[in-house]
């Protein structure tokens, strides 16, 4: 445990921001699953307003440094991939 003021305050201030930040992973998370649980039922209506709604999330999280740019880009990748792959017909995946 701390001992001195400022590494009190310090302690505050790290458990204010982890709290801080798990609640915006949480929500990215959440949106994640509700997007790929429309794509494998093959809604693309919904897939399509999940996908919008989650690369929002991942870009505020990205600029409020609560995850990497880099990741947030690499996310969004791999779900418009999975969008993508939806759209198209069956046979030619």
């Amino acid at each position: 445990m701390p001992h001195t003021k400022s590494a009190w305050k310090r302690l505050r201030q790290s458990e204010k921001r982890r709290r801080r930040n798990r609640r915006w992973i949480k929500q990215i998370k959440l949106a994640k699953k509700e997007l790929l649980g429309a794509i494998q039922t093959g809604d693309s209506q919904k897939a399509m307003a999940g996908l919008q709604l989650t690369t929002k999330k991942l870009d505020k999280a990205a600029a409020r440094g609560v995850i990497h740019r880099n990741k947030a880009a690499r996310v969004k990748s791999r779900l418009s991939k999975k969008m993508n792959a939806l759209s198209k017909p069956t046979s030619e995946k």
